[in-house]
């Protein structure tokens, strides 16, 4: 049984590691919100038990039984998320907060339990991908909507779950997983976007739009 705080460290490793691909200890403790030097501390437990390698300049990256052990708290997390949302109705928005609670504590059998109760699902109420219980988990969207051209039309694949008052926000907009939008407009100088959703039309920051990852990009008329 491992404890919390390893976990903790292992599954923000591995969400930084698929971000930016380097984990940087400085990166690593400002997301956790500690000090480097404890960052610092911990990598080097960790390293002893052989859940991450540490080369200077390299950063830390996951080994194949740290990842396991991330994978398998996220998998928690995110079927924790979706029984909250579809079981108890609790907002998009609550959801994460309260399966930081959870995580850590869900038996196999209440997990398995979970995942029939709500179909074998393959992804949360913000469109994260959920691991199987074997560890495999499917590829996630790497587009995002601050990426897109004017005139180009996806579909929302996930919505990162970190603010809440962010998700209150683009909830409030219709900005859920599997909607699909067209940008109509761009202002100037990283001005926000302009989105059409359905037949209404709304304005999304930048900032905002960098955190909604989308999926099947078209074309538009003038791209040749």
């Amino acid at each position: 049984m491992h404890s919390e705080t390893i976990e903790d460290y292992l599954k923000t490793i591995y969400e930084i590691q698929r971000e930016k691909g380097k984990v940087a200890t400085t990166v690593l403790a400002k997301k956790m919100v500690i000090a480097p030097a404890s960052a610092t501390g911990m990598i080097k437990k960790l390293s002893e038990m052989n859940l991450v390698t540490h080369e200077k300049y390299q950063g830390v990256k996951l080994s194949k039984a740290g990842e396991k052990i991330a994978l398998e708290v996220i998998r928690h997390h995110r079927l924790i998320e979706l029984f909250l949302s579809e079981a108890l109705d609790v907002p998009w928005d609550k959801v994460h907060q309260e399966a930081e609670k959870w995580e850590h504590v869900l038996s196999e059998e209440m997990e398995d339990r979970i995942d029939q109760l709500l179909g074998f699902p393959t992804s949360d109420p913000h469109g994260s991908p959920i691991p199987r219980r074997n560890g495999e988990i499917d590829k996630e969207a790497n587009i995002r909507l601050a990426d897109l051209q004017i005139g180009q039309s996806a579909t929302i694949a996930e919505v990162n779950d970190f603010d809440p008052d962010l998700l209150r926000y683009l909830g409030e907009l219709g900005l859920y997983p599997d909607t699909e939008i067209e940008v109509i407009n761009i202002a100037p100088f990283d001005g926000p976007f302009e989105v059409r959703i359905a037949n209404q039309t709304h304005t999304v920051g930048r900032k905002a739009a960098n955190y909604i990852m989308v999926k099947d990009v078209q074309r538009t008329k003038q791209e040749s």
